[in-house]
């Protein structure tokens, strides 16, 4: 199975910045390839556009993250029953009752499979504007630290990125988490005034 994915990411390289622009929009919603494998060997063929690529990859991916979305309110539960384990959803459950749509900038940010985020989304009534906004910064975030990080280094940036990027991504989520939380206080503070 492996070898029938990397020779279809190959034949989607292929295709270039419409590669990644279809499977950005796919991954957040239906398909198991992520961007990142075809984000990295673009930007580092052309470094100076590594943030266009970037930017593509990021509307791409909100965009295909509303169809993730449309999925669950359409299809409800049972869709993610059918491609994902009871373990795994159960898990996504267990972010959104503890972090609410924010879980979705956890997600968006970190490796885990992205698109069980947004159907679950759908499944649970989150909004429509809650999931542009948290999609944006999350996957963000993500794509633009990987056109930063080949933008400085080049072709060095594929080790660097294999190595810690999930360490830098789950960094960047921690300080967004904690500003947002800083700010919530507060706001409560000055209501309570």
């Amino acid at each position: 199975m492996s070898e029938l994915l990397h020779a279809f990411e190959a034949w989607l390289l292929d295709y270039g910045v419409w590669g990644l622009i279809l499977v950005s929009f796919a991954d957040s919603s239906f398909f198991p390839i992520p961007p990142d494998v075809l984000l990295i060997p673009l930007a580092i063929a052309n470094p100076d556009s590594a943030l266009l690529y970037a930017l593509y990859t990021t509307i791409a991916s909100v965009i295909g993250a509303l169809l993730g979305w449309w999925i669950g309110k359409k299809l409800g539960r049972p869709i993610l029953v059918y491609f994902f384990s009871e373990k795994r959803i159960q898990k996504v459950e267990e972010y959104f009752n503890k972090y609410g749509a924010m879980a979705l900038l956890i997600a968006g940010l970190t490796p885990v499979p992205y698109k069980i985020f947004t159907i679950f989304a759908g499944v649970s009534g989150v909004k429509i504007r809650v999931l542009v906004i948290w999609s944006i910064i999350g996957r963000g975030i993500r794509f633009f630290l990987e056109g930063a990080i080949i933008l400085a280094l080049g072709a060095k940036a594929k080790p660097f990125i294999e190595e810690n990027f999930t360490l830098l991504t789950l960094g960047a989520g921690g300080v967004l988490i904690a500003v947002y939380l800083v700010y919530l206080i507060i706001k409560k503070k000055k209501k309570t005034v």
